[in-house]
């Protein structure tokens, strides 16, 4: 079946031993477990425009949570020099990352193994993560031979879920004028606010709303690592 799934998704490129090793680690994969028993990558990207057909990405940034705990010092951040697209104006008003910044970082194909080994064996947890994983995919098949395998937590679908819940229980049941932008929902429920915009930066913003919206759903009744995947999975990851 792997030899089946490789040959599907590489279209006859040779396929990155990194990769392989992430497609055999997920042939077979139990979610029925407690949510504190698995770990979590964290992870934004900062993009030199939005157009997934011709754009690219310039920074990756994650960090690690086991335990339900954000890990010290277990994090990636790297920056990547596009091979063929200047980033728009703006995009560089938005991440302040110039040409400058990437003139001498390496090529998204030197970043992309050291990536998948960082989140091995971990679920991929971010804000809009579908936007995330088509740059990131798009990377991977042109790059290494294929698409990553982990399962994919969106906390922004996260927010939407708990955000139904409160209205179910009569909580601001007839307020429509919601933010869903990782700002402002950091900032709605007191989390500490970290530099928006910058790739680890966003990975940390997101590592603590994530744990805060765990902390309230399995008040609520998701308790197995399943229920929250079911929860927070966004279906645009897989493109």
């Amino acid at each position: 079946m792997l030899g089946l799934v490789q040959r599907i998704f590489s279209k006859g490129r040779p396929v990155h031993p990194a990769l392989k090793e992430n497609w055999r680690f997920f042939q077979s994969f139990d979610q029925t477990g407690p949510i504190d028993a698995y770990e979590f990558t964290v992870f934004d990207t900062e993009l030199t425009g939005l157009d997934a057909g011709r754009d690219e990405i310039v920074s990756i940034g994650a960090v690690k949570i086991r335990a339900l705990k954000i890990v010290p010092g277990e994090n990636f951040h790297t920056y990547i020099r596009p091979r063929n697209i200047v980033p728009s104006k703006a995009a560089t008003l938005v991440h302040r990352i110039t040409m400058d910044t990437l003139v001498n970082a390496p090529y998204i194909e030197e970043v992309l193994p050291d990536f998948l080994r960082f989140c091995h064996g971990t679920f991929l947890v971010g804000h809009y993560i579908g936007l995330d994983m088509k740059f990131l995919n798009k990377a991977l098949r042109e790059h290494l031979g294929g698409k990553i395998k982990n399962p994919c937590i969106d906390t922004m679908k996260l927010a939407q879920v708990y955000r139904e819940e409160q209205w179910g229980n009569y909580y601001d049941q007839f307020n429509y004028q919601i933010s869903y932008n990782l700002e402002d929902l950091s900032q709605e429920y007191g989390l500490p606010a970290f530099e928006p915009h910058n790739a680890l930066e966003d990975a940390y913003q997101t590592a603590y709303l994530f744990l805060y919206l765990v902390k309230k759903l399995r008040s609520g009744g998701l308790t197995t690592m399943k229920d929250l995947y079911m929860a927070g999975r966004s279906w645009r990851w897989i493109f």
